[in-house]
């Protein structure tokens, strides 16, 4: 029998937590599931130094400002960051993220795997309740799982779960899962949430089995969640009484917001927040795990032409970018990987297009296109920090007889016709990061239903299959890496940074924790007198 508690080598390095009273710089960053994520930033002291003084006091509310409006309230249905960040409270799944990329206990006590890799035996908790006060069992996991592998006769809504052969529920707290082939990833997989059985309004009124539950939703203006008595693990019960999301997509007015004392704290906060907000705050800054790119629709001409995406890589300054934008607060990056994912990472890549605008005119002309050719470049306009970033490759791609029109869209309408159907020609974004390096590369496959790239390689395809049944570490990692390397030679995108996160808060808001994946625990959270 194996327990949660053991650190498994998912790749991906522990994320210190820099905390400083004041200083540091910062973008508000969106991102998707790809992603729609937080933020940018700075440096210094530990945790330990956010707030020393006075003792932690029980109850309160503490109102977050947050960019981006849900996108839906159903944690399989969501595709945005922000969203899940948020709905992560409301949900719990086998296991959860920990804070140094360790897959640690939640639903699930335990778990067996057979020696052939085929066969997942999970041991549940007794005693959880959902939110409605029906007891969690096996028949839930069941119908969670097979809703989303397909099992249940429907699409299957995440394709983490389509190795997925069989569930067998021999009693009500064991679930044994067994997989059409070795799927390497498929442990960190198990981080979703587990949702009643036959429960089909989690877009309306979700329903979970975490720390905090649903108590009311405005559209455009809150989401507020209030403390599960309930909650199953009384050693990491919430403390806080209520978390009040508002909805504010203008960053000044939050940072204005934070100062009257009408919210208490801001996940992304920008640089010039940072600097206007004074003494009294706490500021927790750190890598974010997320990749800053520019993605390229590999489909559409011109850009279905090799030589005119590396001459556009060719012809942007990515330094320039992090210095003018993040104001350096960000990891120059070649590929789709973060060096937080520090094993799986390949180092070199991020200086693969050297900036030359001689070698991109000379891309271009091989090419057939020696005058350019003119491009649209779609940008959700709630991230600032993506929109700055459109205006300084704009006016380096003008450099090179590349005219750019700059199109700005509501992060709604961006999850319509760029994420969901690729009808877009550029477009800047985040791609969050991941606990598993197939659930980052895997969105590069050529089968990937959500591949917006519209990338198509056959090499490609074989190394990151191959990486996703691979069982031996070593190899597994130098095919991770050949991956990374295929997708920087065939310039797919244009990989730009790291951002680091900031988030500001009051100063007697203690427990802020920074995971790899974007997540904000507010069990954890409290204030002192």
């Amino acid at each position: 029998m194996t327990t949660f508690r053991k650190k498994f080598a998912l790749g991906i390095s522990t994320l210190s937590i820099l905390a400083i009273i004041i200083s540091g710089c910062g973008s508000n960053t969106g991102s998707t599931n790809t992603s729609n994520g937080a933020s940018a930033e700075s440096q210094t002291n530990t945790d330990q130094a956010q707030n020393t003084a006075g003792q932690a006091k029980a109850g309160g509310a503490v109102r977050v400002a947050m960019t981006t409006e849900p996108d839906n309230l159903d944690p399989y249905l969501s595709a945005a960051t922000d969203t899940q960040s948020m709905m992560d409270n409301v949900f719990d799944g086998l296991f959860e993220a920990g804070e140094n990329s360790d897959l640690i206990p939640a639903i699930a006590s335990s778990y067996q795997v057979s020696d052939d890799g085929l066969t997942y035996t999970f041991t549940l908790k007794q005693g959880i309740v959902f939110h409605d006060g029906s007891e969690l069992t096996a028949e839930d996991v069941y119908y969670s799982y097979a809703k989303l592998s397909g099992l249940n006769g429907q699409e299957p809504l995440s394709s983490k779960f389509s190795s997925i052969a069989s569930i067998d529920t021999p009693d009500d707290y064991t679930v044994v899962i067994q997989l059409k082939d070795k799927d390497a990833a498929f442990l960190a997989a198990n981080i979703v949430a587990i949702v009643p059985k036959d429960y089909e309004q989690q877009s309306e009124q979700p329903i979970g089995a975490g720390p905090y539950k649903l108590a009311e939703y405005k559209p455009g203006q809150q989401l507020v969640l209030e403390k599960n008595e309930n909650f199953y693990d009384k050693e990491h019960a919430p403390v806080l009484d209520k978390v009040e999301f508002k909805i504010m997509p203008d960053s000044n007015s939050a940072v204005l917001a934070l100062q009257s004392g009408d919210i208490d704290m801001i996940p992304g906060i920008t640089a010039q927040g940072v600097l206007q907000l004074g003494d009294g705050y706490t500021v927790v800054s750190g890598p974010q795990n997320m990749v800053q790119l520019m993605a390229l629709n590999n489909s559409v001409k011109p850009l279905n032409d090799v030589k005119v995406r590396q001459a556009i890589n060719y012809a942007i300054d990515k330094d320039v970018i992090i210095q003018t934008v993040a104001e350096g607060n960000g990891t120059k990056l070649g590929s789709n990987m973060s060096p937080a994912m520090k094993m799986y990472f390949q180092d070199g890549l991020e200086d693969y297009y050297t900036p030359s605008i001689d070698k991109a005119k000379q891309l271009l002309k091989e090419a057939g296109y020696e005058n350019g050719f003119d491009l649209t470049l779609t940008v959700p306009s709630n991230y600032q920090f993506h929109v700055d970033t459109a205006q300084v490759i704009a006016d380096q791609l003008k450099n090179v007889g590349i005219k750019v029109t700059i199109k700005q869209v509501e992060w709604s309408s961006w999850l319509e016709d760029v994420y969901n159907n690729a009808k877009y020609e550029a477009t800047i974004v985040g791609l969050t990061g991941k606990l598993d390096p197939h659930e980052v590369l895997g969105r590069y496959e050529t089968n990937y239903a959500k591949n917006f790239f519209k990338f198509s390689n056959s090499d490609f395809d074989k190394l990151v299959n191959q990486g996703k049944t691979e069982i031996d570490e070593v190899k597994r990692v130098d095919l991770y890496k050949q991956a990374q390397t295929v997708l920087t030679e065939q310039a797919v995108a244009v990989y730009i940074m790291d951002p680091s996160r900031t988030v500001a808060m009051k100063g007697n808001l203690q427990g802020f924790k920074m995971y790899p994946v974007q997540k904000y625990n507010f069990a954890e959270m409290y204030y002192t007198e």
